[in-house]
């Protein structure tokens, strides 16, 4: 299995922006599908976006559509997410996940992931 950890995380305030990143070692992150997942207090995990191993698609939830943005730079073995215009529900430990399929799709699921990293925290202040 790949082994993922998530940086970037912090506190920030209502419409600024954070980018997070997510390194991978043990293996290539470039045969891997990545999603970004997150998990607010009390509340269950979430899928945020997703990303093919080769970069070509991405899928993202409907609350972050325009604020978000998901990369990859598999010559540095690293996944990215920009987000911008954040909000206070955006509060929440952001996970990166990998898969390896070399798919068309990436998949909103918790099952179709099997590595994951320890996650990052991320706090928007009002």
């Amino acid at each position: 299995q790949v082994q993922l950890v998530e940086s970037g995380g912090g506190l920030v305030q209502a419409g600024g922006s954070l980018r997070l990143s997510c390194a991978a070692s043990g293996r290539t992150l470039s045969s891997y599908a990545v999603g970004w997942f997150r998990q607010a207090p009390g509340k269950e995990r979430e899928f945020v976006a997703g990303i093919t191993w080769s970069g070509s698609s991405t899928s993202y939830a409907d609350s972050v559509k325009g604020r978000f943005t998901m990369s990859r730079d598999n010559a540095k073995n690293t996944v990215y997410l920009q987000m911008n215009s954040l909000k206070p529900e955006d509060t929440a430990v952001y996970y990166c996940a990998a898969a390896r399929i070399r798919g068309t799709v990436v998949r909103g699921t918790e099952g179709w992931y099997d590595s994951w990293g320890q996650g990052t925290q991320v706090t928007v202040s009002s």
